[in-house]
């Protein structure tokens, strides 16, 4: 039970679609322009870096307060399967970015949403998800890069500190747990497809964060 419930507070959480609603604030929708994609690269790439920042930070913010909500709400009557229930919290926030009932299913990739739940699971895992992402980007300035790397890195670490004991938790939860993590990780490497052909093909768009591209697209669209 307690399971269902921290993947509902999740997905609740999940559905204040961050780059939608700036979108509309700014006269568009979001999905019609650029990749299409309800997420921080997108609006950064058609509204420019400031917007994608607000977006980023929106995104991470409503998984860290559904992580937070769902460790308040069980931490004191199930502290052995704490880790297992915020994941499972987090799972609902991805969902609901990904998949909002209300934007016939549309939404973005989860992976701003993915580094709220890194910050908000474990400081552990923290560093080593920043140096994965920045590490990519400002190497190549591959947003999608960094951001398979973050999953990977984190699916990792996560197993390695389960099996090391810091989550102190039964291997049977753990497993569950594991499992989890690696079904999010399936469902970023799919959401990111068209990416990673175009990685391997050398055309996967870059990012830049010193200019707004696709800008002047959008103000001509509105114009017309």
């Amino acid at each position: 039970m307690e399971r269902i419930v921290c993947l509902v507070i999740g997905y609740v959480f999940g559905l204040f679609q961050t780059a939608y609603i700036y979108g509309r604030l700014h006269g568009i929708d979001i999905r019609n322009y650029g990749s299409g994609n309800a997420g921080t690269t997108n609006t950064m790439r058609v509204l420019g870096t400031r917007a994608g920042l607000l977006v980023l930070v929106g995104d991470i913010l409503k998984c860290v307060l559904a992580v937070a909500a769902a460790s308040l709400l069980f931490k004191n009557s199930r502290p052995d399967m704490i880790y297992l229930l915020k994941i499972y919290a987090a799972a609902g926030a991805i969902l609901g970015h990904n998949f909002p009932f209300y934007l016939k299913f549309r939404g973005g990739k989860g992976i701003a949403a993915t580094a709220g739940l890194i910050l908000a699971f474990h400081p552990y895992l923290i560093p080593v998800g920043i140096v994965l992402f920045f590490g990519a980007f400002f190497i190549t300035h591959y947003v999608s890069l960094g951001s398979l790397l973050v999953y990977a890195g984190f699916l990792i670490e996560l197993i390695v500190l389960g099996q090391n004991g810091v989550f102190g938790m039964s291997q049977p939860l753990l497993n569950e747990m594991y499992v989890i993590a690696g079904l999010l990780t399936v469902m970023a490497y799919y959401k990111h497809r068209e990416n990673i052909k175009r990685l391997l093909s050398g055309t996967e768009r870059k990012t830049y964060l010193t200019h707004k591209s696709g800008d002047s697209k959008v103000e001509k669209e509105m114009e017309a």
